[in-house]
């Protein structure tokens, strides 16, 4: 009996792509694994490579894919936590402070606009600060040396300083400040008292003369310890020796005492006889 002809086993030419498909996996593994070395996140680099291990055991590549993301899928297949890729925390973290600032943009914006030809003059400067808004007063002094009258060439800019506040609804606090020149009188004993004592004499003027309710005005003092300027010249000094009218944001109302208000914290003081 004729034995039955073989025929010819056909090549497989497509074994190829075998390992090709274990290169691209490896090489996708080893970029994983670098991107994950560069997290200063030792916790969210082990997780990643515990992902890629699993990826590569079977199972499926969204396990890995979150890893990177640095969150689990959503609905719709993107990462939850994107932002905790490189540079990440610190864009969340200045998202956050984005409502803070952006709180304060009107008021810049009614600022700004008020005090214009001060500002253009360069009288007042108007600064954005983590408290709040800062209005500083740029050219003549406040304040004489170891005084706390505030010199008269300056009421014409506090004015208009005081009807823009009035349109704010912002509380506002009353930084005094001295130069370092040390200051021991029978009425100031330190530049504490000095500066604290600049920072009255502003809200009084600015209440009594100028109308700005006193019930939203804080005052502080900083003696020396805050210098806009060098204080080797008699025109840093100068500049030194002033008061920082400050419009508080959320921030810097956190800082501050609550009110007492009636009917909320008790009632008001009753005044001595």
């Amino acid at each position: 009996m004729a034995r039955k002809k073989r025929h010819p086993e056909h090549e497989n030419h497509e074994r190829w792509l075998v390992s090709y498909a274990d290169f691209i996996t490896l090489l996708f593994a080893f970029f994983v694994v670098m991107f994950a070395s560069s997290q200063t996140d030792k916790g969210k680099a082990q997780q990643v490579s515990e992902s890629v291990k699993k990826a590569l055991e079977g199972d499926k590549m969204s396990a890995m894919i979150a890893a990177v993301l640095g969150g689990a899928l959503d609905d719709k297949g993107k990462g939850s936590a994107m932002m905790r890729g490189p540079g990440g925390a610190q864009k969340a973290a200045e998202e956050r402070k984005e409502p803070k600032m952006a709180e304060l943009l009107p008021s810049l914006k009614l600022l700004t606009e008020e005090l214009k030809k001060e500002i253009a003059a360069g009288r007042i400067q108007v600064s954005m600060e983590a408290r709040g808004l800062v209005v500083s007063f740029k050219q003549a002094a406040l304040f004489p040396s170891g005084e706390d009258v505030i010199s008269r060439d300056a009421y014409a800019s506090l004015e208009d300083v005081a009807g823009a506040i009035r349109k704010l609804p912002n509380p506002v606090r009353l930084e005094g400040h001295t130069d370092s020149v040390p200051i021991h009188t029978v009425r100031f004993r330190s530049n504490w008292e000095l500066s604290a004592a600049r920072s009255i004499a502003l809200l009084e003027l600015l209440a009594t003369r100028f109308g700005l309710p006193g019930e939203r005005i804080s005052i502080a003092g900083y003696a020396d310890r805050a210098p806009v300027a060098s204080n080797d010249t008699e025109d840093g000094r100068a500049l030194n020796r002033r008061v920082d009218i400050v419009i508080l944001n959320e921030q810097g109302v956190m800082g501050e005492p609550p009110q007492n208000e009636e009917g909320v914290t008790g009632e008001p003081s009753k005044p001595r006889k």
